[in-house]
């Protein structure tokens, strides 16, 4: 897998300053949560299931998620289950893991976790592992979640002790106990103990922002970010509190953005001319403002400054905006090389002569931003997002 491989050779020299790397599913976790990007959901009773993985792995998407919970109505959850042992046994036949994503499965609970794995057999080596939703260890749901994980990567064969390349969960923080004001610091917190106990299985964190407005009876509008949704916001800066800082070494993934196609406006364009004009692409502009993708692009900027890093998206068009806007710019990377490069401390005039870059209070910056460099690449001088988002959606 490698960001941006369909890309011509000449396209790819002419935007790149530094490729991105090369991975598979046994580099390293951090790495590999960093470089997930835009995970596309996919819910398990889609019949072009197969067709749809190998479709977006080939335009250009490293992560999915097949999803058994709550995409799939409950009267329908048997079919969804037989739908997704079927096609993990057809990629197994077909591909093997070369040339997939790293394909997660969401289940709904523990119990089904072990039921799917089991049944799945020797076709569970498709699968890099499973999604928890609604994860909250008030209950316990969280520690059996990731005992029942551990316990099929024993069954399996797939422990580290064993050579073998363990199943890995991604919890998603969404739960009622972790939303509301009056649990959500002890909740967050213990969470975090749980997780950390298990960390040799969980690869990142993930946000379900619709989970959590679905708590207060709320939907954004795709007029507004999630920031814009201010109970909401609030939650997503606790769980940075909890879980984002650097000695930690968690990643946070970023929200689902839900929404895709043509609506009315009722506010003004959030995405500003110039820099499409400078690069000759009004009209991308003008195809991105027509499919309301504006304001993901605002809501991935949000992230990125609060903290997150990735994106749940539910929509193919999705991914190239959010994986345009991961690469590290020029900029970004010489301020971060002249940090990383100086540990005794320090201040000095970036490289741009714009800006002050402090080695300590931006040390641990620095060590994020060339860790998203090695997974996105960085851009060449003068290569803006507007040259990457153009080059990809071609």
């Amino acid at each position: 897998m490698q960001h941006f491989e369909a890309l011509a050779e000449s396209v790819k020299e002419r935007l790149f300053h530094v490729r991105p790397e090369v991975l598979n599913r046994a580099s390293d976790p951090g790495l590999l949560a960093v470089a997930l990007g835009a995970t596309l959901y996919l819910p398990a009773t889609r019949s072009t299931l197969v067709q749809d993985i190998r479709k977006q792995s080939r335009s250009g998407c490293v992560s999915t998620v097949v999803c058994l919970e709550d995409s799939v109505p409950d009267n329908e959850l048997d079919f969804a289950e037989d739908n997704l042992l079927q096609a993990l046994k057809e990629l197994d036949a077909l591909d093997g893991s070369d040339g997939l994503p790293l394909i997660f499965i969401r289940c709904r609970t523990p119990e089904q976790l072990l039921s799917v794995g089991r049944r799945a057999g020797a076709a569970l080596r498709v699968a890099y592992g499973f999604v928890l939703p609604k994860f909250e260890n008030e209950s316990g749901r969280g520690r059996a979640f990731l005992e029942t994980l551990r316990a099929l990567n024993e069954e399996s064969g797939r422990t580290l002790e064993a050579g073998g390349q363990p199943l890995r969960a991604m919890p998603i923080i969404e739960a009622l106990a972790t939303t509301r004001l009056e649990t959500r610091a002890r909740a967050l917190t213990d969470n975090l103990g749980v997780i950390t106990e298990f960390r040799e299985l969980v690869l990142c964190v993930r946000i379900g922002a619709t989970d959590m407005s679905s708590a207060f009876g709320l939907r954004r509008s795709r007029d507004l970010t999630i920031y814009d949704v201010q109970a909401v916001a609030s939650i997503i800066g606790d769980v940075v509190n909890i879980f984002g800082r650097p000695e930690l070494g968690w990643v946070i993934s970023g929200a689902v953005w839900e929404h895709f196609g043509t609506a009315e406006r009722v506010l003004r364009p959030q995405l500003r001319s110039t820099p499409f004009e400078a690069a000759n692409e009004v009209e991308l502009r003008q195809r991105i403002l027509m499919e309301n993708l504006d304001g993901l692009i605002r809501e991935i900027e949000l992230d990125q400054a609060n903290g997150l890093l990735g994106k749940t998206v539910i929509h193919p068009s999705h991914v190239p905006l959010v994986h345009s806007m991961l690469v590290v710019s020029h900029e970004e990377y010489l301020d971060a090389l002249d940090i990383a490069g100086n540990p005794g401390g320090g201040v000095m005039a970036s490289s741009y002569g714009n800006k002050m870059n402090e080695s300590k209070p931006h040390g641990a910056w620095a060590v994020r931003t060339l860790l998203r460099a090695r997974a996105f690449g960085v851009a060449r001088q003068g290569v803006s997002f507007v040259d990457l988002l153009e080059a990809s959606m071609r």
